[in-house]
């Protein structure tokens, strides 16, 4: 028996239901102008995206992805509906943001031990992710090297990977 087709669209529908879960949490904190309670968010995104808006000298430190955290110090947050804005501070310098939850890559809240992880588009599905120090990591890796000494966690999150589901 050859591969159905899926005319619903189940994998968008489930990559566009995750992605509102970070809206809904980002919402949340620009509410209260923090983070609720000790929650605190690591958001991966590729800083080339369509859409992503950052200072020239981030992106070229960062050329695939950056992730950022998003606890006490941030200003300005703003959430719409495709994407969200924030001022956070680099070297002590604010710089504004301005990511698509398109861009999103990893999601993670260690507080409560709570990742996502996104599809990368089609075509740059099986590329290695290569972080600012140009080590590189598999793209199924859920916690990229960076990010885990960023929280200084060692234990990985749960992160859910829609493709532990599909049917190969």
């Amino acid at each position: 028996m050859g591969r159905m087709t899926d005319y619903i669209g189940y994998e968008a529908l489930t990559q566009a239901a995750m992605r509102g879960v970070v809206r809904e949490a980002l919402r949340e904190t620009a509410r209260q102008e923090t983070a609720p309670g000790e929650h605190h968010f690591y958001i991966t995104f590729r800083t080339r995206a369509p859409g992503v808006k950052m200072a020239e000298h981030l992106v070229e430190r960062f050329p695939d992805e950056m992730t950022i955290v998003i606890q006490h110090q941030f200003w300005d947050l703003e959430v719409f509906d495709g994407h969200f804005e924030v001022i956070l501070k680099f070297n002590g310098v604010p710089q504004h943001l301005s990511i698509p939850f398109a861009a999103m890559t990893r999601f993670v809240d260690p507080s409560v031990n709570f990742g996502l992880s996104f599809e990368r588009p089609e075509k740059a599905a099986g590329q290695d992710i290569v972080g600012p120090t140009g080590a590189t990591a598999p793209a199924t890796d859920p916690q990229p090297e960076e990010q885990k000494r960023a929280s200084g966690d060692d234990t990985p999150g749960t992160v859910v990977n829609i493709d532990a589901f599909r049917r190969k």
